[in-house]
């Protein structure tokens, strides 16, 4: 099978997305209709998130039926309602006896602060988003939870770039998928990790009397929160923030592997935004396991974490200019 560098090409993966495009924000939905073993790992110190309790090793549920990337913080977690009346209305869930309960964990972002606060993800649009899901290689850039995203936030939008969501696939031997999808809305900067160049990220300028890095260059955060004029604003700077995804892979895992691949694709985060899971991020991940493909399980881990990092690139290369925000592709 030819791979078209996308999470839909591990088996069982459908994806969909809905978004208010004036509002600057939106929801992406992973589904799994046949279920999927899963794990999470909630890393950065700002998190939001429905369902995670029920995906840790001991607990009974083994697989769930969607997993919900959404923008609008807190609000947004009503996306996953949405979801699963569609789940419920397809007879999809887990079978209680008295009715079939869709698992549908999820984890939001913070883009009020970009468009309009008053518009965020609700059941409606998590609905609309389960109804558009398919195996074709999803949108990227300004679409679904990627709508609303940006980074380089020390100093808020001023000197932010726009990002938004991507994806991407490898196949690591023996029939072995992994892919990701991620929704990039760092604090930090993206960086190529083969050049260690930030690609997009805090640019330089001026905010109010004060210049910011060399005119031309990247003002980079990791350089900033050393100076004087970052750490005035350490304590004060935006928090809307928030790396969120999604691996999957067509390999043969427990809810312990799952976890396990959840927590080493965190390495991806770490390889391209710099610095990552702060305490101003809610940096998530959640691992799907749909197949039967026998593989070790720190294999499928590693790849993970690199095909997050080429997911990562892609959420900023494909995003196009929006609130202001200046973004990559429209280079």
């Amino acid at each position: 099978m030819k791979l078209k560098n996308a999470i839909t090409d591990v088996r069982g993966i459908e994806v969909g997305h809905a978004q208010n495009e004036e509002a600057l924000t939106g929801c992406t939905v992973i589904l799994c209709r046949k279920g999927a073993v899963a794990g999470v790992d909630v890393r950065g110190g700002a998190p939001g998130t429905r369902e995670t309790d029920l995906l840790d090793p001991v607990n009974l549920v083994e697989k769930v039926h969607a997993v919900v990337l959404a923008g609008g913080s807190a609000f947004g977690l009503d996306a996953a309602s949405g979801v699963m009346r569609y789940l419920e209305e397809n007879k999809i869930g887990f079978n209680t006896g008295a009715a079939r309960v869709p698992i549908v964990p999820s984890a939001i972002l913070y883009d009020l602060g970009l468009g309009r606060a008053d518009v965020r993800p609700d059941s409606a649009m998590g609905a609309l988003a389960a109804a558009s899901a398919g195996s074709t290689p999803p949108a990227e850039g300004n679409v679904g939870a990627g709508t609303g995203a940006s980074v380089g936030k020390m100093f808020g939008n001023a000197l932010a770039m726009k990002s938004g969501l991507g994806t991407a696939s490898m196949e690591i031997g023996g029939g072995v998928i992994v892919g990701a999808i991620v929704a990039v809305n760092a604090w930090g900067d993206v960086v190529d990790p083969e050049t260690g160049q930030i690609i997009a990220g805090l640019r330089s300028g001026k905010i109010g009397p004060l210049r910011v890095g060399k005119e031309g260059q990247f003002a980079d955060t990791l350089a900033m929160m050393k100076s004087p004029v970052g750490r005035s604003v350490l304590g004060l700077t935006s928090r809307s923030n928030t790396v969120i995804g999604v691996v999957a892979t067509n390999a043969k895992l427990t809810k312990a592997q799952a976890t396990k691949v959840a927590q080493m694709a965190q390495d991806g985060f770490a390889r391209t935004i710099r610095p990552a899971h702060t305490m101003l991020d809610g940096d998530v991940i959640f691992a799907l396991s749909t197949g039967t493909k026998n593989a070790n399980v720190s294999t499928v881990g590693a790849f993970a974490a690199e095909v997050m990092a080429e997911a990562i690139l892609r959420a900023v290369q494909m995003a196009k200019s929006a609130g202001g925000l200046p973004g990559l592709s429209d280079k």
